[in-house]
C-alpha cells in the first residue's frame, strides 16, 4: 500500500497508523493532515476513490457529513466576531417567523449547542426536502421544540445547518450560507472545501461506501427523541452520490473537502483566528468556541457530551487531548477534525469507506493518538 504526500519525519508514527488502517482492510481511500503552529507537518493520502479502482489523489474530495458542522459553526463565529450576530440574542431577532410554536425565547447559542429542541421535524418529509432551503427553514420556523430549549443537548444531526445557516444568512445579508463560507473563510485560507458543490467539481469526488447495519437512529426506541430525529428528515448514504445532494446546501451534512482543506480552515481556530497569513477573526472571537453551553447526556446520541459554541469540547468522556482548550467534531462514517488551541495544532481525517459511528471512529482515533504521541 503506497501512501502519498508529505510527512515530517518526527511524525512517522502517524503515517504508520494511517497505513495500518489500510493493511487491516478498514479503508478504501482516505486522507489525513495536521498543522502545528500554523504549518503543515502531515499531509498524506492513499487508496482508491471508488470501487472501480480510481486512485485517491492529491485533490480528491469527499462528502464529510457532520464535519461540515464545524465549517458552519465557524461561519457563525466569524459573523459574531464582526458584531453581526449576538449568540445571546433571540433567534427571532434575526428571523421573526422563528418565534412561532413557543420559540420566542430560543437563543442563537441554543442552535449552536444542539439544545434548541429542534433535532427533527413532526412533519414527515422525505430526504429530498433537504434540497429545498426555503422548505426546510419554513418547517423549522413552524416546529415546536421537543424539550425545553437550553436545558440539555439533543444532537441536531441534519437540522442544525439550516438553523444556524438561516441566522447567518439573515444577519449578514449573504445570499446563502455556502457563499458566505466560500467568500469569507475558504477563499482567504485557500481551502478546497465547499458547502454546495458545482457540477464542474464532480469528477474528483470520491464515492462514499454506505456503512453496514442500520442507519443512525435505527436501533433507538420507537417514539424516542433519537428515533424521531432521524425519522424526519431521514438520511441515506447512497444519496451522497447524486447530483441533487451534492449541489444542495445542507450545512450540517453535505460539505465536500479533504483532510488538507478541513485543516486549512480549522487551523485558523487553532491559532487564534489567523492562519496562512490571513486573519479571519480576532483572537477573542476564536476563543468563544470554548464557552461551555451544555454538559451532560445527549438526548439523541445517548452519551454525555460537552458542547461549546458549535463544537464538542474536551471532556472526561471524550478526552481527545490533555489540553483544556480542545474542541472537535466528527462526521457519520468516520471523518474527524480536532483543534487544540493550547498547543496550536489541528488535525483532520476524511475517508470514503464509512463506519457505523455518527461521531467518527477508531480509524481516526488511532491516527490522532499517534499524532499526539509524536507531538
Amino acid at each position: 500500500m503506497q501512501i502519498h504526500g508529505k510527512c515530517d519525519p518526527r511524525f512517522g508514527a502517524v503515517k504508520d497508523a494511517f497505513a495500518a488502517n489500510f493493511a487491516e482492510g478498514l479503508e478504501r481511500g482516505a486522507s489525513f493532515a495536521a498543522t502545528v503552529d500554523g504549518k503543515f507537518v502531515v499531509d498524506i493520502w492513499g487508496g482508491d476513490a471508488n470501487t472501480s479502482g480510481a486512485p485517491w489523489v492529491k485533490d480528491t474530495i469527499v462528502n464529510v457529513y457532520s464535519t461540515t458542522k464545524t465549517m458552519t459553526a465557524l461561519a457563525a463565529l466569524v459573523a459574531a466576531d464582526r458584531g453581526e450576530i449576538d449568540f445571546d440574542e433571540k433567534v427571532s431577532h434575526y428571523w421573526p417567523e422563528f418565534a412561532a410554536a413557543g420559540k420566542d425565547d430560543v437563543r442563537v447559542k441554543h442552535l449552536m449547542s444542539h439544545s434548541a429542541g429542534l433535532s427533527g421535524l413532526d412533519a414527515q418529509v422525505p430526504l429530498e426536502a433537504m434540497y429545498d432551503w426555503n422548505e426546510m427553514t419554513q418547517l423549522l420556523a413552524a416546529q415546536a421544540p421537543w424539550w425545553p430549549p437550553g436545558t440539555q443537548s439533543g444532537y441536531h444531526a441534519l437540522t442544525q445547518g439550516f438553523l444556524v445557516g438561516e441566522v447567518v444568512k439573515r444577519a449578514t445579508g449573504a445570499k446563502t450560507l455556502g457563499k458566505f463560507f466560500r467568500k469569507e473563510i475558504a477563499k482567504p485560507l485557500k481551502a478546497d472545501f465547499f458547502i454546495g458543490l458545482k457540477p464542474s467539481e464532480f469528477g474528483r469526488v470520491a464515492d462514499l461506501e454506505p456503512p453496514p447495519g442500520a442507519p443512525p437512529g435505527g436501533g433507538a426506541p420507537p417514539g424516542s427523541i433519537a428515533e424521531r430525529t432521524f425519522k424526519s428528515p431521514p438520511i441515506n448514504a447512497a444519496a451522497s452520490r447524486t447530483k441533487a445532494w451534492r449541489v444542495a446546501e445542507i450545512p450540517a451534512a453535505n460539505g465536500h473537502g479533504n483532510a488538507r482543506s478541513v485543516c486549512r480552515v480549522q487551523t485558523a481556530l487553532a491559532c487564534g483566528g489567523k492562519a496562512f497569513g490571513e486573519r479571519i477573526m480576532s483572537k477573542a472571537g476564536a476563543a468563544r468556541v470554548f464557552e461551555q453551553q451544555t454538559n451532560g447526556p445527549d438526548l439523541v446520541l445517548g452519551v454525555p457530551v460537552r458542547f461549546g459554541l458549535g463544537y464538542g469540547l474536551n471532556s472526561g468522556e471524550f478526552p481527545f487531548a490533555k489540553n483544556p482548550h480542545t474542541c472537535f467534531w466528527g462526521g457519520w462514517g468516520g471523518s474527524l477534525v480536532l483543534v487544540d488551541a493550547d498547543a496550536r495544532v489541528c488535525c483532520a481525517y476524511v475517508m470514503n469507506k464509512m463506519g457505523g459511528g455518527t461521531m467518527g471512529d477508531m480509524r481516526a482515533g488511532r491516527i490522532a493518538q499517534a499524532f499526539y504521541s509524536a507531538l
